[in-house]
Order: structure tokens, then C-alpha cells, then sequence
């Protein structure tokens, strides 16, 4: 038994990858790694990586994490620049007994140090991009953040071991500094490979103000599918923060578990990747349902080619 689930559209050729990799009876950790790093490689990914779009200040700062589900091991970078794989530097970390969340210049140090490749993240596409951004807001007085889509990884091995990775660029036109939930243990991630794993993706503000991914695991762990958990962790805690908070913006969460049986439940429009020994890797689409449910159908070819269509347009 072996399985996968990943985080958006943009996933699905590094889940593509990775199931080879399962398949072969690869390591989980190996695979959590190869399936973000082609998110990260990939320039028309905007927020992820190489071509992710900038702070306020045209930096890419990037966060990653990665947890083994076998001894709890957790490595994670928050504002790392210049560096083409954060995934692969907070893997290594996780071996670190102290040490192993690093931040900032500290991260990137570290990364150059331990011979990581450096590498310059602003795309020509994602600083015009910016650029245009920047124009908006001194023209029209708008909104400056748009665009928070994490990617996120669980993998379940064939020796029943089980991982958990994400890499973000974060919130385009984030303030200098600022981290979301993505690194954070229990809010962007958890696994236990005796229990399964969740990833989450959104607006981070909002998922660290609910530790919805290790509440998943922990509802796993109770006996709940990973669908009943999602379902009952994302839609309790959006009911929760819009009654106490005012608002909540958008999260989506994927699990699973040590039988390689997944969930996913969101707030918005989600489209996500999964492939296991029993399931042709595929896309999906999720929605909010009625009664605090989800609505998972196949993704659409005409949905593809205006995707394609959409992250290639001329800026």
C-alpha cells in the first residue's frame, strides 16, 4: 500500500514523479521532496519557489517544512531568499537535533553554507508582475495582497512510513518578514505515520488561529475517515472564527491516512492531486458542500486548458 494527495493543480506533475517513486517502494521522504521540489523548479507557479511572486519590496522570501512521521523529526525555513529548493533545506534541517527551524538571513546562511544551489527566485514575468501590482495601488488605493497557495504534500510509503512537506512564497506583497502558516508545526502540517497526515493551504492569518492540521490528525486518531475529519476540523473552525473573529479567509486542508485513504475540505473553489496503489493518480475539484460537507468532482479538460491558458497569459 502506498499513497500521495497534494495541495492545487500545480502539484500534479510532481505527484506524477513522486508515484514512481512509491511505486518503485521509494522512501515517503524521498518522495515528499522530489513532488515540491517540481513545484518549486516550475517558473509559472506563482506561489511557490522560482517565479513566485515578491514581497512588498520585490524579494521572494519562502517558507518550507518537512516532518518524518516515523520519529517526529520537523526541519522548516521561514524567509529564506535565493535558494532554489527550500523544501530540500528543511528536510536536511530535520535531521538537526537543535537548530533545525531557521529564519531569515539565518536560513539562507545556512543553505549556502551547506552547499544548497543559490539561486535568484524573481522571474523577469513575476517581477513585472509586481511592478504592475505596485502601480494598482498607487493608482486606485487597492488591496495589496492577493495570492497565498501553498503546496503540500502527504506520503504514505510502502513500508507503512509516512511524510509531510509544504513550500510557499507566501502572501504576494507581504509586509518584509512576515511568515504564515505554512513552516509551522500543526497549522501548515503534521503527520504520525501510525495515523495519517494533513497539509493545509490559504490564508495563513487564519489556518494558525486553528491548528487544523494536527487537529485532523488528532480526529484521525479518534477513529474519524480522513473526510470526516477534514469536514468536521474545517467547517467547525470556519464557524468558530467567523462567529468570534468577524471573518475568515480562505483555507483548504488534504490528509491522509496509514490505509492510504484520503480527505480534503475547503472553504473555496480547491483543486488538488492524489494517486495511491488502489487510484490513478488525478486532479480533483473541491467546494464547501451543504451541512458542513465536501463536494469532490474530476477536474474537466476545459478546466485544464484554462488553467494552462491563465499562468502562461502575457503580463
Amino acid at each position: 500500500m502506498w499513497g500521495m494527495i497534494a495541495t492545487w493543480r500545480m502539484a500534479h506533475d510532481g505527484v506524477l514523479a513522486a508515484k514512481e517513486l512509491l511505486e518503485g517502494q521509494a522512501s515517503c521522504k524521498d518522495a515528499v521532496e522530489t513532488a515540491i521540489k517540481a513545484v518549486e523548479d516550475y517558473p509559472f507557479y506563482k506561489s511557490v519557489g522560482y517565479g513566485g511572486l515578491p514581497n512588498e519590496r520585490g524579494i521572494v522570501e519562502m517558507d518550507a517544512a518537512f516532518m518524518d512521521g516515523e520519529t517526529f523529526k520537523i526541519g522548516a525555513v521561514a524567509g529564506i531568499t535565493d535558494v532554489a529548493n527550500p523544501i530540500s533545506v528543511a528536510r536536511q534541517l530535520s535531521d538537526e537535533k537543535f537548530n533545525s527551524f531557521r529564519v531569515g538571513q539565518g536560513a539562507t546562511e545556512y543553505a549556502m553554507l551547506a552547499g544548497f544551489e543559490r539561486k535568484n527566485m524573481l522571474t523577469d514575468r513575476a517581477k513585472k508582475i509586481w511592478e504592475k501590482r505596485l502601480a494598482e495601488i498607487a493608482a486606485s488605493n487597492l488591496d495589496p495582497y492577493d495570492g497565498h497557495d501553498t503546496v503540500g504534500v502527504v506520503a504514505l510509503d510502502t513500508q507503512q512510513q509516512m511524510a509531510v512537506g509544504t513550500s510557499s512564497s507566501g502572501l504576494f506583497m507581504k509586509k518584509q518578514g512576515r511568515v504564515g502558516d505554512s513552516p509551522l508545526s500543526g497549522s501548515g502540517f503534521y503527520v504520525d505515520s501510525t495515523i495519517g497526515g494533513a497539509a493545509a493551504t490559504g490564508l495563513g492569518e487564519d489556518l494558525m488561529k486553528g491548528c487544523l492540521s494536527y487537529e485532523i490528525v488528532r480526529l484521525m486518531g479518534e477513529g474519524l475517515s480522513p473526510q470526516a475529519a477534514c469536514d468536521r476540523a474545517v467547517y467547525g473552525f470556519e464557524e468558530r472564527l467567523r462567529k468570534r473573529y468577524g471573518k475568515a479567509g480562505a483555507f483548504s486542508l488534504i490528509a491522509l491516512d496509514k490505509n492510504g485513504v484520503w480527505g480534503v475540505a475547503t472553504n473555496v473553489e480547491f483543486t488538488f492531486s492524489v494517486a495511491t496503489a488502489d487510484q490513478e493518480a488525478a486532479i480533483y475539484m473541491a467546494n464547501p458542500g451543504p451541512d458542513q460537507t465536501t463536494v469532490i468532482t474530476p477536474i474537466t479538460q476545459e478546466w485544464l486548458d484554462a488553467y494552462e491558458a491563465r499562468i502562461k497569459a502575457p503580463v
